[in-house]
């Protein structure tokens, strides 16, 4: 039995996914995946210039729980991504993604973990980064870990790792040029965004009612019919 979305996520997701087609994240399409559907969205990633990730289109779903943003989301690639951190099937094992348990075998910390004050501006970001630099301690994929740790440990010597990258990202540059997918090269181009606010600060998403379950989406209605049946008290200018 699939539990019923809460108010305060779907608040919550609305705002996000507005920002982000106003604001984008630098390196990221976000598209839903339904139109009707709020929890489940297309996210690609345009992998970032001088990088071994340069000119890669790569898909994954994000899938929101019904009480986000209390729990996690969960992101799966669809592209094929050789990384010590994505498991053969495309799910991502990243410490933001976690429930904020105390595990100490995992080797995290419950502050390294979900906390309802991240969002998926700072899931996106956190992604780019673990890409660039994996999380060795607790691979999800060890053969891709070791490969990655010998590459490192060899100062570019071994290429193996570094060359399926490259082979990857080129195979998915060539399927997002199908699309009609203008994949940025240069650092230039990956930094263009759609929109810049004259202060150059990200856009600053109102948290105050996301987590009261009990708003009530048609309080502008109540107010407005309550102002109307007391438009007789004209001794009362203010409240």
């Amino acid at each position: 039995m699939t539990a019923t979305p809460s108010s305060s996520a779907v608040r919550a997701l609305s705002l996000e996914y507005k920002s982000l087609q106003e604001e984008p994240v630098e390196g990221f399409r976000v598209k839903l995946l339904n139109e009707d559907n709020l929890f489940e969205w297309e996210v690609a990633i345009f992998g970032p210039p001088d990088t071994l990730y340069q000119g890669g289109y790569f898909k994954a779903h994000m899938k929101f729980p019904p009480d986000y943003p209390y729990s996690p989301p969960s992101i799966r690639f669809l592209t094929k991504v050789w990384h010590p951190n994505v498991y053969e099937n495309g799910d991502l094992c990243i410490s933001i993604l976690h429930p904020p348990v105390d595990d100490p075998q995992s080797g995290e910390l419950p502050c390294e973990r979900w906390n309802p004050t991240q969002n998926v501006r700072t899931i996106l970001l956190s992604v780019i980064s673990l890409l660039n630099e994996p999380n060795t301690y607790s691979p999800a994929n060890v053969d891709a870990s070791v490969m990655y740790r010998r590459w490192r440990d060899s100062h570019g010597k071994d290429n193996e790792y570094p060359n399926i990258i490259r082979r990857q990202a080129q195979a998915a540059k060539a399927e997002a040029e199908k699309e009609g997918i203008i994949v940025p090269l240069t650092l230039e181009e990956y930094c263009i965004k759609a929109k810049t606010k004259p202060t150059g600060q990200e856009p600053q998403l109102d948290m105050t009612d996301f987590y009261d379950d009990d708003y009530d989406l048609d309080t502008e209605d109540d107010d407005n019919a309550s102002v109307e049946s007391d438009g007789d008290d004209s001794g009362n200018g203010e409240s």
